[in-house]
């Protein structure tokens, strides 16, 4: 970034840091002490942040949490609203913290099922398959000789601290991960009366410090794992104390437990609706009562399940599998019902304030919610199937997993002849688009001689590159589509209780067959697909070049708050924006100075978001070069309400100038396409890819494609970035209006630190 391989750092630690050259580290000093020799010169840093996102082997880790993230992204796609919406703001964030707090409980009962269920029910009460397996043999009646660990409610009990230690380890990820990325508290500053009425969401004092919700979630969501864990014990018991001669006590003592399962999940229900992110100032208040006897109760509530659990019951003995397919459909059943709600709330906001360029007319978020849902199922499914083949050996020894997780691995096979389908309409989109493309580059090249392939080759990356504005078609496709399928599988599950392919017997040949083979490929591909998933991570575990191209999902993904699920990959944005923020508005108060700051891809986000934080004195010394920059194209379309026309107007005006740069090959970054005049002042043209169509005196070599890499290797960016340090003049005039032409300008005598 500083074209020396000499460098220091100026502040910040391993995590983060500003670097400078190291002829540069006493810049400010040496200006002072001989003004006439550094006058003139520009002094560039570079902020650094790439292990927040790519750093050491614990972030493949992450990808476990990918439901939860991906649920996180769709609190934020919220269409653009107006003030008198504000009900319906709320009411959006509410159901998708609700579709989070469901991906929690159904992580939780997929552990429980194979730890609870298939492990220490079915398999432990099997002789068969306890004898497979001699680290079960301890729990098995039949090859202990009915030893004390083989009764059905102590054998749940053990089983039970797996998915308890899952939910305890997930807190302390949590509670770890915010004291390490997002503690981090902005810069304490007094509201200037200019900007009480144009603040933008992301320049709100609160924006980027969400302690508070994050806790309240945080003990919610652990509160409702434990309660998980509990409910699955204490419901089998009281199952069977409720039959027919038991004890008494004991049947009172599981009706009570039963009713406290239900008080704790309204708790926990009151808890995530009660409050939501408070944006509009620095919110330090902890709800420490809440923070510290929530997850408290909840494990008194557990232990004292697990006493009764384990208490002695001689008769009792356990067959067939627990009743997971009440639990696996209440779930699905009820993240449908949301995300349908999510879709009604969205669609009621987008008509407020309707913009063609939103993706999927502002139904993006209950897509990406539908997704999340998805996603967990999968992974769900993938475990419970996974581990029932390898404890189920030959086959014939246990029931295996619930009737539903089948049914929905079965819809796997025709979900992914929809997505062949539309990669078909990708293929047959990119061979029409690069037809277009070639009569484009003939006309950008044509004082050179052609070459046909040279011609094809750039045309082809063209196309390809705009396939990314397609990627809302896609989405919505898959979500409405699996949306559809889960609904049936769920319908199938419950009208019949048996699986796909037993279900169909009796129906007509072809029916029976496509049913036995969805069956079969589904259970299969969902397999794999979780074999697959472990191996990415593992390799990306090892691997720091796997691990950055995980980071480049990260990217994305942990750029907002955790304002939906705790338990999501944390927010390097909270401790990369204070970076910023501080750095800026501590240089400029220090030396009266101006600075270009300048990102390329998603370090034009974090440009963007320090520049909103600022205060609009400050804001004014500050000019924006930005180059591969998805603001507009990939934020401003999937997130409206932070980075829509009117947030990247506002922050036009209030910097003193901004200018971007794009190529027609990139397949991230593009123009801002700012409504009015504002758009010319802010976009260059795209520039040329390749600098040079073929072998010149200049370049001899064939040039390489660039794409969305080496901006700086393009002579604009050189002649952009000069002309924002000579337009940043001691005198810093005010913002210039939208549209209004440029007033003719000097070259500066002192061009500031860039």
């Amino acid at each position: 970034m500083l074209n020396d391989p000499r460098t220091v750092r100026i502040t910040g630690d391993d995590t983060a840091a500003v670097f400078r050259r190291a002829d540069d580290a006493e810049a400010e000093k040496n200006a002072a002490r001989r003004p006439d020799e550094h006058r003139g010169k520009p002094i560039p840093e570079a902020y650094v942040w790439c292990n927040l996102t790519s750093g050491n082997g614990s972030r493949a880790l992450w990808l476990l949490l990918l439901p939860f993230m991906v649920v996180n992204l769709a609190h934020w796609m919220r269409p653009t609203v107006s003030d008198n919406r504000r009900a319906a703001v709320r009411l959006y964030g509410l159901i998708v913290r609700l579709v989070g707090l469901t991906l929690t409980v159904l992580l939780v009962a997929a552990v429980c099922e194979v730890a609870l269920d298939l492990a220490a029910w079915q398999c432990a009460g099997t002789r068969s398959c306890a004898g497979e397996h001699s680290w079960l043999g301890f729990l098995s009646p039949a090859v202990s000789e009915s030893g004390w660990w083989s009764q059905p409610g102590r054998r749940l009990a053990l089983a039970s601290l797996v998915p308890a230690a899952l939910t305890g380890l997930l807190w302390y990820l949590s509670h770890r991960t915010w004291h390490a990325y997002e503690s981090q508290q902005p810069m304490e500053r007094e509201t200037e009366p200019e900007e009480e009425s144009s603040r933008a969401g992301l320049g709100r004092p609160g924006f980027w410090y969400g302690r508070r919700l994050v806790a309240r979630l945080r003990v919610a969501h652990t509160a409702a794992g434990l309660l998980t864990v509990a409910a699955a014990v204490g419901t089998a018991a009281s199952r069977h104390d409720r039959e027919p001669g038991g004890p008494a006590a004991l049947e009172v003592l599981g009706r009570l437990l039963d009713a406290t399962f239900v008080v704790g999940a309204a708790v926990v229900l009151w808890v995530v609706c009660r409050r939501g992110r408070s944006e509009h100032r620095l919110d330090r208040h902890l709800d420490a009562a809440l923070v510290r006897w929530l997850p408290i109760g909840s494990l008194a509530l557990l232990a004292l399940t697990l006493v009764y659990a384990g208490w002695s019951r001689p008769g009792w003995r356990s067959g067939h599998r627990l009743p997971g397919d009440t639990t696996f459909g209440t779930i699905a059943l009820v993240e449908c019902l949301l995300v349908i709600a999510l879709g009604v709330v969205a669609h009621v906001l987008y008509r407020s304030h309707p913009d063609p360029r939103t993706a999927m007319r502002g139904l993006a978020g209950p897509a990406v919610a539908m997704l999340a849902c998805a996603l967990g199922g999968v992974m769900s499914g993938g475990v419970s199937q996974r581990v029932a083949d390898w404890l189920d050996g030959t086959g014939g020894t246990i029931e295996g997993p619930p009737v539903l997780l089948t049914w929905q691995a079965s819809v796997i096979p025709p979900l992914l002849l929809v997505l062949l389908a539309l990669v078909g309409w990708l293929a047959r989109r990119t061979v029409l688009l690069r037809r277009t493309e070639t009569a484009a580059v003939e006309l950008a090249y044509g004082n050179q001689p052609k070459d046909e392939a040279t011609t094809r080759r750039i045309a082809s990356i063209r196309a390809m590159a705009s396939l990314t504005d397609r990627a809302p078609r896609i989405i919505g496709i898959t979500s409405v589509v699996t949306l559809i399928l889960g609904g049936l599988a769920l319908a199938g599950a419950m009208a019949t209780g048996e699986t796909p392919g037993r279900a169909a017997d009796g129906t007509y040949a072809v029916v029976r067959g496509a049913a036995e083979t969805a069956q079969a490929l589904g259970s299969w591909l969902i397999g794999v697909g979780f074999i697959l998933f472990v191996t990415w991570g593992r390799r990306a575990y090892k691997d720091r070049t796997a691990r950055r191209t995980i980071g480049i999902l990260w990217d994305v993904g942990t750029f907002w708050p955790r304002a939906a699920h705790p338990f999501a990959p944390p927010c390097y944005a909270e401790r990369a924006v204070p970076d910023l923020t501080w750095r800026i508005a501590g240089w400029t108060g220090d030396t009266g100075g101006r600075l270009v700051l300048s990102g390329h891809s998603q370090g034009s986000v974090l440009a963007a978001a320090a520049a909103w934080q600022l205060k609009p004195s400050v804001r004014k010394r500050v000019a924006l070069l930005t180059y591969g920059s998805p603001l507009e194209r990939l934020y401003g379309r999937w997130f409206p309400a932070h980075f829509g026309p009117a947030a990247l107007s506002g922050l036009h005006r209030d910097v003193d100038c901004w200018r971007n740069l794009y190529r027609a090959t990139d397949p991230i970054g593009g123009p801002m396409r700012l409504p009015g005049d504002c758009g010319p002042q802010v976009d260059h043209e795209a520039l040329e890819d390749p600098l040079a169509y073929g072998r010149t005196a200049e370049h001899p070599l064939p040039a390489p494609i660039l794409g969305h890499s080496d901006y700086q290797a393009d002579p604009a960016f050189a002649e952009e970035r000069e002309k924002l340090l000579a337009r940043l003049r001691p005198d810093v005039p005010a913002p210039r209006p939208c549209g209004e032409p440029e007033e003719p300008r000097g070259h500066r005598s002192d061009p500031p630190p860039e």
